[in-house]
This record gives structure tokens, sequence and C-alpha cells, in this order.
């Protein structure tokens, strides 16, 4: 067994230092859930306070433009998208930021299938996070393609000359399994089909490099791992190679090559910025950009070796002393996320079990406690915490209290 003291050398001497600090969170609580919702970063209400009262309060439409106390707005998407794209492999300027996910998403599936015209087939695998499938279904809909769901053991045997589109989540939301990024992507070309990948549980805290897997467009959300506030804005993010002929079907004033020239009929923007369609939100953006500054110093590298370390942890501790408890994420590192997740009949109230200690994860329909660790700010202290609290749950039978019988709206 890992001794506290132990723990904290680990904490005191890895690449982590010091970033626990630049987040602010409640004392007391151990926060296992930033693969769901990240925490705050120190910095980001001090923004919003200024963004409000002086670039929106004081200065009013003019901080569109660069203004004494900030301002130009027009170029914060563009800003924020140059601060992620090192994150997940890609040039400066090949990131849009602006939309939701599942708006994101239905975006790319519709231009990736415009970009394949001869092809009808999108391919999507069924345990995927709900609104890549929900978006895939209303694309099928409305383009007249085909949805196919594919085998999730293995994504490539779905993939013929009639695909246009393999969509995939880098890694899944309820285990924490992670795909073959780089394999997967080259499966797809050599069938002549285009590949998108849903980056939600992977930036910020797993290695992506786009670039380099030959990748050919990816969503992802900045609210989990990049910390960006609930509601934040999505990324996304298209080859360069493809970007001259991308056709997105949401054809909005700010994708025009000259928004303010006002003309009637559509001209898109070169490059990445044809994938704007209505006004960016600037209170969400400047939220964001203010949260990215965590990342500052830190390299991808340090981010896998934490989480790694954490997250072995964690899953060693949990198979000596709960036996009984299955973990369904992956013990391979190539196969793993930034998660742990546990199967269990009463994973609802052991996860709100948890909470009412101070530990706090969530739950997944139906039998999924998922705990996320952030590799920023969760410490190994956290986690043995963490299994300590577990298993004085599961020990006492706090998690069958009636008040757990009943969940609530957001498990």
């Amino acid at each position: 067994m890992t001794t506290r003291e132990e723990a904290a050398r680990l904490d005191a001497a890895g690449p982590a230092t010091g970033w626990r600090e630049r987040f602010a969170l409640p004392e007391g609580v151990v926060y296992l859930d930033g693969n769901s919702l990240g925490a705050l970063p120190v910095g980001v209400a001090d923004r919003l306070v200024r963004v409000a009262t002086h670039e929106w309060g004081r200065d009013l439409i003019t901080s569109w433009n660069p203004t004494a106390a900030g301002g130009d707005w027009i170029s914060l998407a563009r800003r924020v998208g140059m601060r992620i794209a090192p994150l997940i492999g890609a040039a400066p300027g090949d990131v849009h930021v602006g939309d939701s996910t599942s708006v994101s998403l239905f975006k790319t599936m519709v231009a990736a299938l415009r970009l394949r015209p001869g092809r009808r087939v999108l391919v999507v695998e069924p345990s995927t996070f709900p609104t890549d499938g929900y978006v895939a279904a209303g694309v099928a809909r409305l383009t007249g393609a085909e949805l196919r769901w594919c085998d999730p053991a293995d994504p490539a045997a779905s993939l013929d000359d009639d695909v246009a589109l393999l969509s995939l989540t880098h890694v899944d939301f309820r285990t924490g399994a992670m795909y073959d990024l780089p394999g997967l992507s080259a499966a797809a070309h050599e069938a002549g089909a285009l590949v998108q990948w849903d980056l939600c549980h992977s930036t910020g805290a797993v290695p992506v490099d786009l670039t380099a897997a030959g990748a050919d467009l990816a969503v992802g959300c900045s609210y989990k791992y990049l910390n960006g506030g609930p509601g934040a804005p999505a990324f996304t993010w298209v080859a360069p190679a493809l970007q001259p002929d991308l056709d997105q079907p949401v054809q909005g004033w700010m994708g025009h090559a000259s928004p303010f020239a006002m003309q009637r009929d559509y001209e898109p923007a070169d490059g990445m910025r044809r994938m704007a369609s209505g006004t960016p939100p600037v209170l969400a953006l400047s939220a964001l950009d203010a949260a990215l500054d965590a990342f500052d110093g830190v390299t991808v590298a340090d981010l896998r070796a934490v989480s790694l370390s954490l997250t072995d942890l964690f899953i060693r501790l949990v198979a000596d002393r709960l036996p009984d408890v299955e973990i369904v994420t992956p013990r391979e590192h190539e196969r793993r996320g930034s998660q742990v997740s546990l199967r269990h009949a009463d994973a609802y109230g052991i996860v709100q079990a948890l909470i009412a200690r101070g530990v706090v994860g969530d739950f997944r329909d139906p039998d999924i406690a998922r705990f996320g660790f952030a590799p920023l700010y969760v410490r190994h202290v956290d986690v043995l915490d963490a299994v300590d609290h577990l298993v004085a749950v599961l020990e006492a039978g706090e998690h069958r209290d009636p008040r757990y019988a009943v969940r609530s709206t957001v498990t």
C-alpha cells in the first residue's frame, strides 16, 4: 500500500508542483469530476468582472475593436483557438471556437459528407456520447445519408467503399477506454473515408496530435479538462488540406469573407474562419481565455505522466482494497484516458454517499461510478483520501441510504 507520506512525496517531486495553486478549489473537497466540469481557475472571475465592467460596461460597443481596457472581441475566438491548438497537435490558425459541441458536430458531419459526394454512409460507434449519435441521426435524416452503427471493438470493420465519414469519440465517456487515434485514422483513409474525432474527454489530459495522426476533422468541448466553465464553447479543427473545399451548412455572417460589407450573397472566408456562423459568445470566450492560463508552461507529456500516475494509483488501490468492485477502465496506458470507472449495482448511491463525504465524482446510467483525474489539480493524496472514503462508504452501507433511491435530474 502507498502511504500518505509516499503520496505527498510523489506530489512534491512530480511535474505538477504548483499547478494546483492555479485553481480556486473548495477546502476539504476531493474533486474527481473534472471529466464533466473542470474546476475554476483563479483568474477567471477577475477576467469576467473586467469584461463586464470595463470592456462592456464602460467601453460598450467599441470593445469589438481594441480598447484601453482590452476589448478586441472580434478576434477573441481566433486567439482562443490559437491557445487550444498546441493541446491537440494543430497549427495556430486551424482551430475555430464558438459553437456548442452539438452544433460543431452537425457542421463537421454535413461538411464531411459534402467532401465525399459519391459516398453516403456515416459510421458512428453505438456507445458514443449521446449527442454524437443524436446529431449523426439528424444529419442522416436531413441529407439522406445512411447511418451505420459499427462494432465498438472494431470500428474499422464497418468501413467500405460507401463510407464517407467515420466519426468516433477518442475517450469513451462511460468507461474511459481510449481508441487508437492514429491507427483508426489510417484505416479510414485506406478505405477512402474521412475520419472525425470527438476530443471532449481527452483534450487537456491526454496527448492528441491530429496533424501527425493524419486526422481530417475534430470537435471538442472546453468545459471539462480545459476548465472553461459550464457551457463553455466547443472547438472545431479541420485539416488544412480540406479547408479550401469546406462547405459547412450554417452559413452565418461571421463566416463571411467580409462580414461588415453586409453583402447579400454569401462568400465564405478563408481557412477556418468559414466555420464561424453567428456572433461569438464574448463572455464565455473571455472566461475560457483566462482559464487557459492554467496551461502556461505545462507540456502535454507532463500532463499525461501525471494523469497515468494518478489513475494507476487509484486502480491499484481499488483492486487491492475492494476486489469485488469491477474496474471497467482498461489497465493498459495506451487504452486509457484520464478517468477510472467502476461498475456496481448501487453506483448512484455510492457516488451520492461519496459526495456527502466531500469526494465528488459522478454517475452514468446504468451502473457506472466515474472518477476523473484532471492532472492540473488532482493530487496523489487526493487519490488516497478518495479510496479511503470509498471503502468506508461500502463497509458501512452508506450507499443504501433511502435518500439515494430517487435520482437527481443531473447525475
